[in-house]
């Protein structure tokens, strides 16, 4: 709000320019009634938005251009040292460009915000944030867990294990917005464990993770969850994709209860991917409807779960064949 009323005042500042005083008391004492008076109209208007479609000549401020720095690893501290340089090295550059008022209060509301800015308390607000409410998720830890043998590929297992201990257990982390203590931040890992057990992990680490918490894999309800109730689901992707075809794509909800039905048996008879398997699923049924979709433009493609068995039943009581193309 503060932005967008000093790019206001800017916009004003240009349509009714204020008159000089040589008090150098502020605008409301020195302007005289008729100019005050122009200047709340003009503010009307300008909130109104009657005057959105004029043009005006502004000064703005451009934007310097970034510079990335390779550094080799654990010299990330020096390379910020080098951009803080490199970004004040130099005056800004500004330049007069011809805009439409609604385009330069938004320009000039970005620029405001950024002198409102304070980046070095953002910067430590936001590490304190990390240290004290910082969550780390580890996904497929089961693939650093060693297997039996003592050799090669194992060798190098444990040692990504017992990098992971520091963090794990407290350290201090050095990153390119300070330096991050992680003995209150949240470690959670997961992993299939299918050829691995989490007793294979080497003892140090399993005691880091004390709670274990085995997941059940997903059922008929949670596919259709997924497919019917998510934001942005693999069902709203097709209708968009297939819209800009011109194609509009309705799936009914009995077809989406049957294509939970199918991705569950996948699943069952063949190797469990959980809600991936909607994914190839999908694929499958509307591949027809995607590639005829340039002459199908101004159409509406209706799907019901007749549609879906017809399309998909045989695929998946085949195993051999669902294997390989589900």
């Amino acid at each position: 709000a503060l932005a967008e009323d000093a790019a206001e005042e800017r916009i004003l500042d240009l349509l009714v320019p204020p008159p000089r005083s040589s008090g150098g008391v502020g605008f409301a004492a020195d302007t005289p009634p008729a100019d005050n008076t122009a200047r709340q109209v003009m503010r009307k208007r300008l909130r109104e938005g009657t005057m959105a479609d004029k043009e005006i000549e502004l000064e703005i401020t451009e934007a310097k251009p970034g510079v990335d720095i390779m550094t080799p690893p654990g010299m990330e501290e020096m390379a910020d040292q080098l951009k803080g340089l490199f970004s004040q090295m130099g005056a800004a550059r500004k330049s007069t460009r011809k805009l439409r008022i609604d385009e330069a209060l938004r320009l000039l509301a970005d620029e405001e915000a950024a002198k409102l800015v304070n980046e070095e308390e953002i910067r430590s607000r936001a590490v304190a944030n990390a240290e004290q409410n910082g969550i780390v998720f580890i996904d497929e830890i089961d693939k650093v867990a060693s297997r039996g043998s003592a050799q090669g590929a194992e060798v190098s297992r444990q040692g990504v294990q017992r990098d992971l201990l520091p963090l794990v257990e407290g350290t201090t982390v050095t990153t390119k917005y300070g330096m991050v203590r992680t003995d209150h931040i949240l470690f959670i890992a997961s992993g299939a464990f299918h050829l691995a057990k989490p007793s294979d992990l080497i003892p140090e680490l399993q005691g880091r993770f004390p709670i274990r918490v085995e997941l059940q894999a997903l059922s008929v309800a949670d596919f259709e969850a997924i497919l019917a109730n998510t934001q942005a689901n693999l069902i709203q992707q097709y209708q968009a994709l297939l819209s800009t075809e011109g194609v509009t794509l309705e799936i009914r909800p009995d077809a989406i209860r049957r294509l939970a039905e199918i991705a569950f048996e996948v699943n069952e008879r063949t190797e469990n991917i959980g809600a991936r398997r909607l994914a190839t699923v999908l694929e499958r049924l509307l591949d027809d409807v995607s590639f005829d979709a340039p002459q199908r433009a101004g159409q509406t493609v209706t799907i019901d779960a007749d549609a879906v068995s017809a399309k998909l039943g045989a695929l998946a009581r085949n195993e051999d064949l669902s294997r390989y193309i589900l």
